[in-house]
């Protein structure tokens, strides 16, 4: 775990806080914290019982992830902030969003936004579950993996569509994070079993949502359903063309600007 931290922070200006998906770390922001930084103090978290993380004491539930946030923030002394999330740090920006902590979400990919009876997301969380296992088997040899460009793109499959620019460090690091997430087993069992809950109406900050249409992880706009349809179908909707599950890792030049073009309006 030594290779594992809790938190970045970098930057001036006002508050922004980064959330990193589901059995990820947040050096998945790390490709774009340059250009953030030049116009705020960004915080960067990894999520409870992610590699690095707080540890989870005690049963999953609805709140632990959002909670746990919750500290860092107070711990940080902030109160509110722009957030940015992807995937699994989505879904959590948007809890925090309706308990009145963020000034703005930009949310990559959110989780949790498949239709009402859609039970494709079981299929998801079962591939997440042998994603890890494999993980752990692999962890080992990460660095040989990465040296490779097959096997970068197997390493990313499921998060971008062209790794080819993304450091064979960051990749070595991202995989081994995976096998290091002590939390993947019960968040998935607690998915399986009650789905993403969101109070969406107390949402009152202005959001943008982010999808790319080669998510090959949360299928654009099946897995986008929910939002679109029910929660957040007036929030501020950009589609990237060619895109997959992860745009700060695959276009962090422009995941950048479409953050800052949201935090600055």
């Amino acid at each position: 775990m030594a290779a594992f931290t809790p938190s970045h922070r970098g930057g001036s200006g006002p508050p922004l806080v980064c959330l990193h998906g589901f059995l990820d770390t947040w050096r998945t922001w790390e490709l774009v914290l340059p250009r953030l930084e030049r116009r705020h103090d960004v915080l960067a978290l990894t999520l409870a019982g992610h590699a690095g993380g707080p540890p989870i004491s005690g049963a999953v539930d609805d709140a632990v992830l959002a909670d746990a946030v919750e500290a860092a923030l107070d711990a940080a002394g902030i109160g509110t902030a722009h957030l940015a999330g992807n995937s699994l740090g989505g879904y959590v920006a948007l809890q925090l969003a309706a308990r009145g902590r963020a000034r703005s979400v930009v949310a990559l990919a959110p989780a949790g936004g498949w239709a009402r009876g859609d039970t494709s997301y079981r299929e998801v969380l079962g591939w997440q579950a042998s994603l890890a296992a494999a993980a752990r088997e692999a962890a080992v040899h990460a660095d040989a993996i990465a040296a490779t460009p097959e096997g970068r793109r197997r390493a990313t499959r499921a998060l971008v569509t062209d790794p080819s620019h993304i450091p064979p460090e960051l990749v070595a690091h991202l995989t081994r994070g995976v096998a290091a997430c002590t939390a993947a087993v019960p968040l998935i069992e607690h998915g399986l079993e009650h789905g993403w809950p969101l109070d969406a109406v107390a949402i009152a900050c202005p959001v943008r949502v982010v999808w790319g249409t080669e998510d090959a992880l949360l299928a654009w706009p099946g897995a986008a359903a929910r939002y679109r349809e029910e929660w957040l179908p007036h929030a501020d909707w950009v589609v990237l063309d060619g895109v997959g599950h992860c745009p700060q890792l695959e276009v962090p030049l422009e995941a950048a600007e479409l953050i800052l073009g949201f935090t600055a309006a």
